[in-house]
């Protein structure tokens, strides 16, 4: 009864109820476009090629497949979802970093981030037309088309460059108007959209003796502890302990007061994830459209398979190294002792200045191996699911911790942005308390 009236009082906030609704108005929107499909292409062979996780077309289809939220198996207007454009804002980060006219555009507050997101935008129509032209070539090559051609490739490029311009401007609409982080609520809702198909896959190998029901139950407990692992983990802090000098300014005294900075386990968050899976597609796309030309490139090709060795061995460097990288983004060890340094506060044991910011450094640098080890391990663990319980199948939404981590991660945000408005309007938390009301809160 208690979660129950604190869920009730989101609704009696008129801001938040309004960005609520509107976030899953959207969220509506985007799950009707996954059901627009392209025309001219043959979607029972289609599927057929993307059951089949050994090649390197299914496996690249089926991880594509999985962030779109099941639109690339239909072949809609979504079938890229929001990929391109992550991909597009990985590519302006990293130019950024090492262009100085971009860098100086960083440091120039809401007008320099107004130009690179637009930059943004122009690479991810890019991105776009690339993958999207290279899937077409190859359901060509595979003999899907009814009547292929020059005609057909345009149709199909167009509307898929403009189904990604669609995605992407309604993930800015949530970042402006709704709740949490657009892009990041545009996968979780295509990842969440998979996890029914996967349960009653799981259930229907069961009834037709596939599988045992004791493996059933071993796949939902995994869930359920993996789930709640993620949640240990992304809520784990270290708390750096400040001490702030005290000041005397005619007869009051300032300051004097201990605090504290909280470093997450995982700071990078979700990102490393979504980071290492774009920046693996591309080489994955231009393999994919290699080896349907050249037979050289398919034995390459067909070793950067989904889920084996080099494929997995490649995603566990990328995520560790983008999780240092986006950590690095996120925090500046100098500019956070000087920060510190000016408001008053030092750290109990260390000396102000240098010696703050290589302390920071050497937190960061401990604390974000271990959050870097542990999402790379999520990555790995379908493939060490699946060759443990030798599933015939492969499961890639409630099974895939990376998918998890990002379905659990992105839910986490959300809780704490609707608390934070509740709290903000003196109401209980709604992931704690008694749920009663403070004050009018309006």
């Amino acid at each position: 009864m208690v979660l129950l009236k604190n869920f009730v009082n989101i609704f009696k906030i008129a801001e938040l109820r309004k960005k609520l609704f509107f976030t899953l108005a959207i969220l509506v929107v985007y799950r009707l476009g996954n059901h627009i499909p392209v025309i001219g292409i043959d979607l029972y062979k289609l599927q057929q090629l993307m059951s089949q996780t050994t090649s390197v077309l299914g496996g690249i289809f089926s991880y594509i497949d999985l962030y779109s939220g099941g639109s690339l198996r239909q072949c809609t207007i979504f079938s890229l979802g929001i990929m391109p454009y992550i991909t597009a804002s990985i590519m302006m980060q990293m130019l950024s970093m090492v262009q100085p006219s971009l860098e100086q555009l960083s440091k120039e507050g809401e007008y320099g981030r107004k130009v690179i997101n637009q930059y943004t935008r122009y690479l991810a129509v890019g991105v776009s037309l690339l993958q999207s032209s290279i899937f077409a070539k190859v359901v060509e090559s595979q003999g899907l088309v009814a009547t292929p051609g020059w005609g057909f490739r345009f149709i199909f490029v167009l509307s898929l460059v403009v189904g990604t311009m669609f995605v992407m401007w309604l993930g800015e609409q949530i970042s402006l108007y709704g709740l949490g982080n657009g892009s990041s609520v545009i996968i979780f809702a295509g990842i969440v959209a998979r996890f029914p198909d996967d349960v009653l896959m799981t259930i229907g190998s069961a009834q037709a003796g596939y599988i045992s029901w004791f493996v059933v139950a071993i796949i939902f407990g995994l869930v359920v502890l993996i789930s709640a692992c993620i949640v240990f983990l992304e809520k784990g802090q270290r708390k750096v302990p400040v001490q702030y000098s005290r000041r005397v300014v005619g007869h009051k005294v300032y300051g004097g007061q201990s605090s504290y900075i909280p470093f997450k386990i995982n700071p990078a968050g979700v990102m490393p994830v979504i980071m290492a899976g774009a920046i693996l597609n591309v080489p994955l796309y231009l393999l994919t459209f290699l080896s349907s030309r050249f037979d050289s490139f398919k034995f390459l090709a067909e070793s950067l398979t989904r889920g084996g060795l080099l494929y997995n061995a490649i995603n566990f460097v990328l995520i560790i190294f983008f999780t240092f990288f986006y950590t690095a983004l996120i925090f500046n060890p100098v500019e956070l002792a000087d920060n510190l340094k000016k408001s008053g506060g030092f750290i109990p044991g260390i000396r102000p200045g240098r010696k703050t910011s290589e302390f920071f450094n050497f937190i960061l640098t401990r604390i974000g191996l271990v959050g870097a080890l542990y999402i790379a391990t999520l990555a790995l663990l379908p493939s060490l699911v699946h060759a443990a319980l030798a599933l015939p199948f492969y499961l890639s939404g409630i099974m895939s911790g990376t998918a998890l981590l990002i379905g659990v991660g992105v839910a986490l945000e959300l809780a704490s942005q609707i608390e934070s408005y509740l709290i903000e309007h003196r109401y209980e938390g709604f992931l704690g308390g008694a749920g009663r009301l403070r004050g009018r809160g309006y």
